[in-house]
């Protein structure tokens, strides 16, 4: 699940102040989820719009905003995206690039992309992956540090974690100490033997 937040409603319409005829995508996907571009808060985006003067040629929520075959395929779900000019895209920044590619005229975003989450038991968890492009997850029991330390630590805990919280962010429980307990209930502390070089590579 791609985390993704919304941008204040003022830059919105900053980034939209040229624009008019404005076609509202949404992401029946993460951003769904998340509730920052399901088909509520697409209609209430449609709704603050118009309340500021724009002209909405319309609106449509696809299945993914990040899966999209053709132009085509998205005016035949929604006809109106034909009248449009602009396109604001209430998905990830993969939805906007995905769009992008397909669409003439141009496509902006409604929102920001903050990490690669996930979602268990009800519960949104957000920078479960860096996508750095090595996975090496397995080492570490299943819990990536590169993702979840925001020092991105891959050699152990920083020193200034107290009672199993992090230093950066107290209300987070500190990512080396959740490493070592799944290590520990899996019984492979021997993992932490490891030594790992910056580019993530074992010495």
């Amino acid at each position: 699940m791609i985390i993704s937040s919304a941008k204040p409603f003022e830059e919105i319409l900053e980034l939209l102040k040229e624009e008019d005829d404005i076609f509202i995508l949404g992401c029946n996907a993460c951003a769904a989820k998340l509730h920052v571009g399901g088909e509520p808060e697409v209609i209430i985006m449609q709704q603050r719009l118009e309340e500021a003067g724009k002209r909405v040629a319309g609106w449509g929520v696809p299945s993914a905003a990040c899966s999209v075959a053709s132009f085509d395929s998205l005016i035949e779900k929604s006809p109106a995206l034909k009248e449009a000019k602009v396109i604001l895209v209430m998905a990830c920044g993969s939805g906007v690039s995905t769009v992008s590619r397909v669409a003439e005229v141009p496509v902006y975003p409604s929102n920001n992309t903050n990490s690669l989450g996930g979602r268990s038991q009800g519960e949104v968890i957000p920078e479960l992956c860096a996508m750095c492009g090595n996975c090496t997850v397995y080492y570490f029991g299943g819990i990536c540090p590169r993702g979840q330390c925001p020092k991105q630590l891959i050699n152990g805990p920083c020193g200034g974690s107290k009672d199993g919280k992090c230093e950066v962010d107290q209300d987070k429980d500190c990512v080396w100490e959740l490493i070592y307990l799944r290590l520990e209930r899996i019984g492979r502390l021997d993992l932490l033997d490891i030594i790992w070089d910056p580019d993530g590579i074992p010495d």
